[in-house]
């Protein structure tokens, strides 16, 4: 963490503290909620955001990262197996419907097939990271990154507010975090509103971190998709150039795993396996302790989502994305709207919900 990035991380602890005690005087509507929305608001107010900018993307990209992986503390490594193989016919199925859908309105309506890509890979996977993975092995330019990710950042917050009270209405069960986590896991975009959203129902209904070690366990396991459809991605652009550059030097492929693999993955196993192994072979009088460590990790774990959120809000333009054009935020209503149907669906199918 460089001095460089103080001020936007102040400016995000300004917001995230409030937003922090406020979530616990309306756990109805949670610390993440309140955080989003008032970054949203203050953002609107502060002209000049040059000097804030990288401290609020530090916050809402390595804090947001922190936070999954102190989450991997307490899990039991057996538990994310167990949880990663039952949500797969889920993921699997809310990705191709995403990747479809988007496809589909590229075509009907004539979106620059760039920007339906970004929107159908963020929508389906995770959000802002499978964009900024995706871009460069399509070529994408600046614009189309930021637009795409404006679009998905905006059914993010829509998600984190709307989706809580949602599961009320859809009848998820209230004393389990299972349902809401795998519903929360498969239908959110990014990894952010993920957290957001199922830490409200743990607050709504007391559940501790139930329904947030579920949906966190399932959204990491879905992460992993950006790799396989990177490297299709890839392979067709190198194709695509290679036909288009007939006669001409072999065309590269600009694709690196390094930019692609989201190595905090491996941390959140890291810290799983930690558990896993203090909770076999200590004594029991020491798994007591280690537990409450554990609890005491999980509680920054929360903190630092709300403060991802509250740089989230900051970072998020509710005025320019409309400015920028109907279609694309046409589409990702589309791809969000699916991708919640398939998931409720198969969840019915698979009998969880």
């Amino acid at each position: 963490m460089s001095f460089v990035n103080l001020k936007g991380i102040l400016l995000s602890l300004a917001v995230a503290v409030p937003s922090w005690f406020l979530g616990k005087l309306f756990p109805v509507v949670g610390g993440p909620v309140f955080a989003i929305i008032i970054g949203m608001i203050l953002t609107g107010f502060i002209k000049q955001k040059t000097s804030f900018e990288a401290g609020i993307k530090f916050c809402s990209k390595k804090v947001l990262q922190w936070a999954v992986i102190l989450l991997g503390f307490g899990l039991d490594l057996g538990v994310v197996a167990k949880t990663g193989a039952q949500s797969l016919p889920i993921i699997l199925s809310t990705i191709t419907v995403s990747l479809a859908v988007s496809f589909f309105l590229c075509k009907v309506m004539k979106i620059p097939s760039k920007i339906s890509t970004l929107i159908g890979v963020g929508s389906s996977i995770c959000g802002g990271s499978a964009i900024a993975a995706t871009a460069p092995v399509i070529s994408a330019d600046d614009e189309e990154v930021a637009q795409s990710i404006s679009v998905i950042f905006f059914f993010n917050v829509l998600a984190a507010i709307i989706f809580p009270y949602f599961g009320q209405f859809a009848g998820f069960s209230t004393v389990s975090g299972e349902a809401f986590g795998i519903f929360a896991g498969t239908a959110v975009n990014d990894t952010s509103s993920v957290t957001a959203a199922a830490s409200t129902w743990d607050a709504m209904y007391g559940l501790g971190s139930q329904t947030l070690d579920k949906a966190v366990t399932v959204k990491l396991t879905r992460t992993i998709a950006i790799i396989p459809i990177t490297l299709v991605l890839a392979v067709y652009q190198l194709y695509k150039t290679k036909k288009s550059a007939a006669g001409e030097e072999d065309a590269k492929l600009n694709f690196d795993f390094k930019k692609i693999f989201p190595f905090f993955i491996l941390w959140f196993i890291l810290a799983s396996v930690i558990t896993t192994l203090c909770h076999s072979f200590l004594p029991e009088a020491l798994v007591v302790h280690a537990d409450k460590i554990f609890g005491l990790l999980k509680t920054l774990s929360k903190f630092f989502i709300v403060l991802a959120m509250a740089a989230i809000g900051l970072n998020t333009n509710i005025v320019k994305l409309v400015k920028t054009g109907g279609k694309p935020l046409f589409m990702g209503g589309c791809c969000w709207i699916a991708i919640t149907f398939v998931s409720l669906l198969m969840q019915h199918i698979l009998k969880i919900w």
